[in-house]
């Protein structure tokens, strides 16, 4: 089960500590980097932040605290199970701080689709209250900074497997690992 980590009382550091380590995954380096609540972004072909990266972090954040982690990180190790075809879901915190109240609920709605099925963008609007919003919910999803964790790649356009940030071979391929595709 996803949760958001501020909901669970957790002590927020100002700045905040990101602490990052790289997964190698079937489709390439994964970096996951996480808060004192929790993950806040995975990163497709890379094996350490880039100033892109921080830039990016900065905006999201302010000031900032980035080190690399002194031991594996429990998403670190939840993603490489995944990607092992030994996941059943993810049961981690996630800091979603920088995103929308609108952003936050279309993507906790996603972390709700299971391993192995897929919704259409109309289902997720209609999720969260906003039945005329599937567009809106594809926005959303375009900022999602946990993908593979916040499953964007299960979330299919009217006419067939429509956008995906990290491009439609990467998305099929996340789909193949979980048997939607054959």
């Amino acid at each position: 089960m996803i949760r958001l980590g501020h909901e669970l009382g957790a002590i927020v550091l100002e700045p905040p500590h990101l602490q990052w380590q790289s997964v190698p995954t079937p489709l390439g380096p994964m970096l996951i980097v996480v808060s004192e609540l929790g993950v806040c972004a995975c990163e497709f072909d890379r094996d350490a932040p880039d100033d892109a990266d921080v830039r990016r972090w900065y905006r999201r954040f302010g000031k900032l605290f980035l080190t690399p982690a002194k031991k594996p990180l429990p998403a670190a190790l939840a993603l490489a199970a995944y990607f092992a075809g030994r996941g059943e879901g993810f049961d981690l915190n996630v800091d979603l701080r920088g995103l929308t109240e609108f952003q936050q609920r279309v993507l906790l709605a996603l972390s709700r689709v299971p391993l192995g099925q897929t919704v259409q963008y109309a289902d997720l609007a209609r999720a969260v209250g906003q039945p005329g919003a599937a567009r809106a919910v594809g926005g959303a999803m375009a900022r999602n900074p946990i993908p593979v964790i916040l499953p964007c790649h299960r979330v299919l356009g009217a006419a067939g497997l429509g956008g995906f940030s990290g491009g439609l071979e990467l998305k099929r391929s996340l789909l193949l690992l979980e048997g939607v595709l054959a």
